[in-house]
């Protein structure tokens, strides 16, 4: 029987490593589902919930962007689907009363910045910080 390997993996650390019945997520083109024997392939993800089907449930994270890679894992011989993330956290780790005040702080921050229009490094920042307080708002809510 075809298996699937999953691997959410960020600078620091691996999120979660285990067998799966399927992967999804979102990227630039749309969503998309990594199942059994799925082709090789490589491409980006976008900031959103990226979840992992099992046997015991489907577990969940708030990916702020990056890559995936499917490959052939040799050793094993199995499907493995591996997500790069540069910023991600399991969506039952999100502490909803930190991710309020971040988007009131990051709120605040873009209403400074609005408020000098030549500053456009400040509005950046306080626009990036505001989506990433937003997707772990969002990830808890679901």
């Amino acid at each position: 029987m075809a298996t699937l390997k999953v691997e959410i993996v960020t600078p620091e650390s691996a999120l979660w490593v285990g067998e799966a019945k399927a992967l999804i997520a979102r990227s630039a083109d749309g969503e998309f589902m990594i199942l059994p024997q799925h082709t090789a392939t490589v491409g980006d993800v976008v900031a959103g919930i990226v979840r992992v089907e099992t046997d015991a449930g489907e577990v969940a994270f708030a990916v702020h962007g990056g890559y995936f890679q499917v490959g052939v894992d040799d050793v094993e011989d199995q499907t493995l689907a591996t997500v790069l993330a540069g910023v991600a956290e399991r969506t039952t780790e999100i502490d909803a009363d930190r991710a309020l005040a971040a988007k009131e702080s990051a709120e605040a921050a873009l209403a400074a910045a609005n408020a000098n229009p030549d500053d456009h490094a400040a509005r950046s920042i306080a626009e990036a910080a505001l989506e990433r307080a937003e997707l772990r708002l969002r990830a808890v809510q679901r």
